[in-house]
């Protein structure tokens, strides 16, 4: 709804659907008719248009998008059109956030003020669509076509300072914004609005070419998303149509969008992430009832690429680090890597030189243990060793006081292995960050058996405070992020060794969406951490992983990659994996005929016979084998809900958000035609164990049900 009240002779209009002011029905109807009111009203000089509690507007309800392209009218130009025509200046009072529908209102307003904090942006590229509200057409008209380009097809938010600049604001006030509203509403009384109303304006002349070249950038940036495309589109039309042409050109773009594959699949993305906030633990315990533990300081432990990545993070969000090193040498090098990125950050404008300059005043670096004695929160990243793990939470058991937390970010090892060497079991936990640290967005929290719910409560409230998409898992080998990934990687290599290139295999990733074909990723992480992780592995179990190895307990193998590590090709850092790059750093990537003839030789050794492998075979292989390790995992209990699995493949594996992530995409592939190939898969390689079908897979199978009702019946043991 939309309060309407009168002071003297201005009429104050309240947006009222807090916390955000998502512009539903009633917020339409209610704007609609307050404007009506206002304009009807001989006593009323000029109308303030703002929105209770925090913020102005964070846009529409996106849950209104589900029922398709006809929503309930007043829509939000109906309502707008109002302000537009009147004779009465309005303006636009904003504090907190005027996103997307709610930016749309004030660039319907004669004026615009906001609070140096306050947000205004686009950001429906990022969940499928284009502003659907005159955004399109009257943002160009406002500060011009580069600049409307930039903040549309990026969906980002910008400032009050650059929102200034641009032209978007007409005035940043320092106090109460209402009270600032009615002030500034009365100063402009009586003044000549023809050149405030934006569809009266000309739009500078532009020529074809900027928008030939956008469309080119813009395909290469947001590679396979149709979204920004059709916003360049629209934005085309308000420099080529007249206002009223180019409205109905965008309001086309708009329910085409709506309508299509990659916005239900960026939808279903974007609540995702927002329910992998909730959590749960086997006790009952959840993120409604654990309070975390204020973290004021933390330690790090270990400074090479992933610990210093840790570090960035932490005191990039003002977090007090100890960076422990045992090393001289390796403290300074990992110091001089943070630098590094910082100035990178610094060029890429995501932070200035002083904020640059206030983290590292923060980080103390040390090769001293003692130096964590007072920390509130550990986080080891030492290389991926069990037992010196093991020997370092012992170490730290006795250093830190008893409120400390423990975390390891261990890729793969059982926590409640590592937790045993502490009197603090309840207090160790994973924190499973991504490579590069610094940049990836997920951190994979795990919790053993003893893992308190004041100890999740506060790595997920951690991971939030320092940028990350957290996603809580249990504790078994691998946890669910590298767990998936071994089918898939697995299958990569089986295809490799059956008939398919290395550099086919990536170029049907890549053609699918993903940023970088596997062999690829492997080369960027180097052929020797999963050498390593695999043989440390084998010795836990007690195999004897040599490189004649065919099958170990009845599971096929294939140590292709191993075998390039033994020739030292070990990848971007030596200068040839998977690909040649020439010389070690470089990061173009050349098929290599050296690599061909190993694979040549390797199935000659074993007298495997090659033959063509078609792309969709290489498709279905790696993704399936994947999705079925989801639904294991689901089924274990590993995560809760099938959500937790697509966040993490999206923000840990590039999975392209167009497509939802891969439990959705099973949900969008019928999860009957799911499972009858894997069963196909099965019979046709019953040496390969992940082709075993999931037995929730099969139950679920048998229903129709979509994604949104597995994990009720998953959680409720339901006979499906």
């Amino acid at each position: 709804m939309a309060n309407y009240t009168k002071r003297d002779e201005v009429a104050v209009i309240e947006l009222n659907n807090p916390p955000v002011n998502a512009l539903s029905f009633e917020v339409r109807s209610g704007l609609q008719n307050a404007l009506k009111s206002a304009i009807d009203d001989q006593d009323v000089k000029c109308i303030v248009i703002h929105g209770k509690g925090k913020n102005f507007s964070a846009g529409a309800d996106i849950k209104e998008f589900g029922a398709g392209t006809k929503q309930q009218k007043p829509w939000i130009t109906d309502a707008c059109r109002l302000a537009d025509e009147s004779s009465k200046p309005v303006v636009a009072a904003i504090a907190g956030t005027a996103l997307g529908g709610g930016l749309e209102v004030a660039l319907f307003c004669h004026y615009r003020i906001g609070t140096p904090s306050c947000r205004v942006g686009f950001p429906e590229v990022q969940i499928g669509i284009l502003p659907g509200a005159g955004g399109t057409q009257r943002l160009p008209r406002l500060i011009g076509v580069n600049s409307s380009i930039d903040m549309i097809t990026s969906g980002r938010h910008v400032m009050a300072e650059e929102a200034m600049k641009l032209g978007i604001l007409d005035k940043i006030v320092t106090e109460d914004i209402i009270e600032e509203g009615v002030k500034f509403a009365k100063s402009v009384v009586g003044l000549d609005l023809a050149h405030r109303i934006l569809k009266n304006r000309k739009i500078e002349a532009v020529s074809p070419k900027v928008f030939d070249d956008e469309i080119s950038r813009v395909k290469k940036k947001y590679k396979g998303y149709i979204a920004p495309l059709f916003c360049l589109k629209a934005i085309q039309a308000s420099v080529q149509l007249p206002y009223d042409a180019s409205m109905e050109q965008e309001l086309q773009l708009f329910q085409h969008l709506v309508g299509s594959n990659q916005a239900k699949a960026q939808q279903y993305a974007f609540f995702a992430e927002r329910t992998s906030a909730r959590w749960q633990l086997p006790t009952g315990a959840n993120s409604q009832n654990a309070s975390p533990l204020p973290v004021k300081t933390a330690g790090v432990i270990g400074a090479g690429t992933m610990g210093a990545g840790i570090a960035l993070c932490l005191i990039t969000s003002g977090i007090p680090t100890v960076l422990v090193e045992q090393d001289q040498k390796f403290l300074e090098k990992g110091i001089k890597t943070m630098e590094g990125d910082l100035r990178g950050s610094v060029a890429l404008k995501k932070m200035t030189a002083e904020q640059a300059k206030k983290a590292m005043l923060i980080l103390k670096p040390s090769v001293n243990f003692e130096d964590l004695h007072d920390v509130d929160l550990v986080i080891e990243a030492v290389y991926e060793n069990l037992a010196l793990k093991k020997e370092i939470f012992a170490k730290l058991d006795k250093i830190c006081q008893p409120q400390t937390i423990l975390c390891t970010n261990t890729s793969s090892l059982d926590i409640d292995m590592i937790a045993e060497a502490t009197k603090r079991m309840d207090k160790v936990v994973g924190t499973h960050f991504f490579a590069p640290a610094y940049i990836m967005k997920l951190q994979e929290n795990v919790y053993g058996k003893n893992t308190s719910a004041e100890t999740v409560a506060t790595v997920m409230a951690l991971g939030r405070r320092i940028r990350k998409v957290p996603v809580l898992v249990g504790t078994c080998e691998s946890f669910a992020a590298n767990r998936m990934l071994h089918p898939y990687v697995t299958e990569a290599l089986y295809l490799v060794e059956e008939g398919a290139s290395p550099y086919e295999v990536d170029q049907v990733l890549e053609d699918f969406g993903m940023p970088m074909g596997m062999f690829r990723v492997s080369d960027l992480s180097g052929l020797d951490i999963g050498y390593k992780v695999r043989r440390e592995a084998a010795k836990r179990q007690g195999i004897d992983l040599t490189l004649g190895t065919r099958f170990v307990n009845g599971e096929r193998v294939c140590l292709l990659a191993d075998v390039l590590v033994e020739k030292g090709r070990l990848g971007i850092k030596s200068g040839k994996g998977w690909y040649n790059y020439g010389s070690p750093g470089k990061k173009e990537a050349i098929p290599d005929p050296e690599v061909l003839d190993i694979i040549e030789e390797h199935c000659r050794k074993f007298g495997i016979k090659k033959q063509k492998i078609s792309s969709q075979e290489i498709l279905e292989r790696m993704q399936l084998a994947l999705i079925n390790e989801g639904f294991r995992i689901l089924e274990e209990g590993i995560v809760s809900k099938p959500e937790d699995i697509d966040v993490i493949w999206i923000y840990g594996f590039g999975w392209p958000k167009y497509m939802g992530g891969p439990m959705f995409y099973a949900n969008e592939m019928k999860l009957k035609n799911v499972y009858r190939k894997i069963c196909d898969f099965h019979q046709k390689y019953p040496f390969s164990i992940h082709w075993t079908p999931s037995k929730l897979l099969a139950r679920l199978s048998e229903t129709d049900l979509p994604i949104s009702n597995w994990t009720s019946l998953i959680n409720s043991n339901s006979k499906l």
